[in-house]
């Protein structure tokens, strides 16, 4: 028992990490769209450009976007049934673990009353994570109307480039698993 309350606030703190590794996505989309009607698909330069997102991130999530895209059978187009496009914001998220476990007992207090001991400092950790969101526009070319957008948050934070790669395509293969939106 002694080893199992030793280990539970490890396990506790190795959950945690795993929950704020994963990517949070959301989508909305025009119900009037008929989604059926798009096969191509290009990008929207102006938009894109506005991305405040390094080049090298920004051709890497381009480059994820157009093998999903792809992969759901839209051809690329320079006369496109709907154009993509992008932004990114970032948030700075600040958690704070409260390890407060320890061992303590019910008993006589010092100053004459009943109540809590705890034989183990409060141990608070605050880190700060920038988490970054993505947002992924697609447009009706004719209407020039946003048909669906998709939205991902998460952590970007890597300085190893496979593994920022791999992140990437992480967020977008997500969001887009809601596209095209369901009848």
């Amino acid at each position: 028992m002694k080893k199992l309350l030793k280990l539970t606030p490890i396990f506790l703190l190795l959950i945690g990490l795993a929950s704020c590794s994963s990517v949070k996505v959301a989508a909305d989309y025009d119900r009037e769209a008929n989604f059926d009607n798009y096969k191509t698909f290009a990008f929207f330069k102006p938009g894109i450009d506005k991305a405040e997102i390094n080049d090298i991130d920004k051709r890497r999530i381009l480059r994820a976007i157009e093998a999903e895209l792809m992969a759901k059978g839209y051809t690329k187009s320079e006369n496109p049934d709907m154009l993509v496009s992008m932004f990114t914001k970032s948030n700075q998220r600040v958690d704070v673990y409260n390890n407060a476990w320890g061992y303590g007992a019910w008993g006589w207090g010092g100053y004459g009353g009943w109540g809590w001991r705890s034989g183990w400092n409060n141990n608070n950790q605050v880190t700060t994570t920038t988490e970054g969101m993505l947002f992924i526009d697609l447009i009706d070319t004719a209407k020039k109307e946003l048909i669906w957008q998709g939205s991902g948050t998460g952590s970007l934070n890597s300085n190893n480039p496979e593994k920022k790669e791999a992140r990437i395509k992480e967020f977008v293969s997500k969001m887009l698993e809601q596209f095209p939106p369901e009848k």
